[in-house]
């Protein structure tokens, strides 16, 4: 390797996909996706089953070979249109949701599969260095059969990271866990994974894992990414409304246009970069609604800041109590149509109970209906 090529290497991305796209039987499945994993980094693909996502990894480990496209690692091309390296070639891990753990093997040799070629001596003591990273010390004996799930999706972990791959690719690997389980074990992956400076892209449908594991998200639709950034930045500045409705529920009030500010049952809001008569959804979270109980049929409107704008009348349809929160649905007098609101603590009232509703407009999203073929550029309603 030249100097310029180390010097390449030391700034290039650990792993880069460059406008990769596959067809199976005509039909496109990745289109022009382009994304970069830095070393040290967790980047989730999210996405609905069907998106993607699953046949993006595929082609970074080189198990799939793209259509079109480039796969590089550490700013060398590993795969395009003069050559493919297969996964064996690429310093790359593989964990996928079922562990594929060899039952026939123990604990150790499962471990030890990837270190084929070194010294006996220096196999076991790799293993016994991963086994103890991921607090399996003593198991080496042991068979899968013999283990629970996360003691298994550990094992896979350790015989993943065993080899020191560059990089790892991780493909729903925490799907067959029990919700408890899988708060624990993807705490402790995750921890494994920084310290080894490993650059992670991990496929989840799950935006709460996203949320909790990456540094950054990239949000796929239909084969494409559609936005990307970190997780703050994706749920509070969603592209459009998909993408804002795949990490939670959504109120979405419709309104026209006139003379740049649109009329709702909370208020005018000023929507001066849409045409004038042009249709138009704003968006809130239900969080993002106050609720406050009316004493007495359509009683005394409650004060608001500026902030929260004019309040809205409406009645309780039903209340549910969740565990973390409660979930209120409203009838509004205005239109009749439903909002929900949620509270974070146990509050049920019954069926037509009156209520004021205030919005907060700062966190509020407004996009043009989605039937109008309008370009959709988010910005937060005044």
């Amino acid at each position: 390797m030249s100097a310029a090529q180390a010097a390449a290497n030391d700034t290039a991305p650990r792993l880069a996909l460059e406008a990769v796209s596959r067809a199976f039987d005509g039909t496109a499945a990745v289109r022009e996706v382009s994304l970069t994993v830095e070393a040290g980094e967790v980047v989730c693909l999210l996405g609905p089953s069907g998106c993607g996502k699953s046949t993006s990894l595929r082609i970074a480990a080189g198990v799939e070979r793209q259509d079109a496209g480039r796969v590089l690692i550490d700013g060398q091309p590993v795969s395009d249109d003069r050559g493919h390296a297969p996964p064996e070639g690429r310093s790359v891990g593989l964990m996928f949701q079922d562990y594929a753990l060899f039952p026939h093997l123990t604990v150790a040799e499962n471990v030890a599969f990837g270190l084929r070629g070194r010294r006996a001596r220096d196999r076991q003591a790799v293993v016994a260095d991963y086994l103890l990273r991921v607090g399996l010390k003593g198991y080496g004996e042991k068979y899968p059969h013999q283990l629970s799930g996360g003691e298994q999706q550990r094992v896979a972990l350790a015989r993943a990271l065993a080899p020191r791959p560059r990089v790892m690719l991780m493909d729903e690997p925490f799907s067959g866990l029990d919700t408890r389980l899988r708060d624990e074990v993807r705490e402790e992956t995750l921890s494994i994974l920084k310290r080894e400076g490993t650059a992670v892209l991990m496929v989840t449908h799950e935006p709460d894992e996203a949320m909790r594991m990456a540094d950054r998200i990239a949000l796929m639709r239909e084969g494409r990414i559609v936005q990307v950034g970190a997780p703050y930045h994706v749920y509070n500045y969603p592209v459009d409304r998909k993408a804002a409705a795949f990490f939670s529920d959504l109120n979405i009030i419709h309104g026209v246009v006139r003379d740049r500010q649109t009329d709702t049952p909370f208020g005018l809001f000023l929507t001066p970069k849409m045409r004038d008569q042009a249709d138009v959804e704003i968006i809130a979270r239900p969080q993002h609604i106050k609720i406050v109980e009316d004493a007495g049929e359509g009683g005394t409107r409650p004060l608001v800041t500026p902030a929260d704008g004019m309040p809205a009348h409406g009645r309780v349809l039903r209340a549910r109590f969740t565990g973390a929160q409660s979930l209120i649905e409203v009838t509004m007098d205005h239109d009749g149509s439903v909002l929900k609101v949620t509270v974070p603590y146990a509050w049920l009232p019954e069926p037509g109970t009156p209520v004021w509703l205030s919005l907060r407009r700062d966190r509020c999203f407004l996009f043009p209906c989605v039937n109008q073929r309008v370009v959709e550029t988010p910005w937060a309603a005044e």
